[in-house]
């Protein structure tokens, strides 16, 4: 029932990475998912203007 109720409050991303971080994980195992985590939504940026870009370029 406890994640029936914290579900409403968060998206699934957060609750997926709450599930995550309920482990004990080393600071190196931290900041390798932080960075895997800037990679994959800069990836996303990069590939949004990218598609704006050649949209643009009649």
């Amino acid at each position: 029932m406890g994640e029936a109720i914290l579900n409403n409050n968060f998206s699934n991303i957060q609750m997926e990475l709450l599930k995550l971080y309920a482990t004990n994980i080393s600071d190196n195992e931290l900041q390798e998912i932080k960075q895997k985590l800037a990679e994959f939504f800069s990836q996303k940026a990069i590939n949004e203007a990218d598609k704006l870009w050649d949209e643009n370029q009649m």
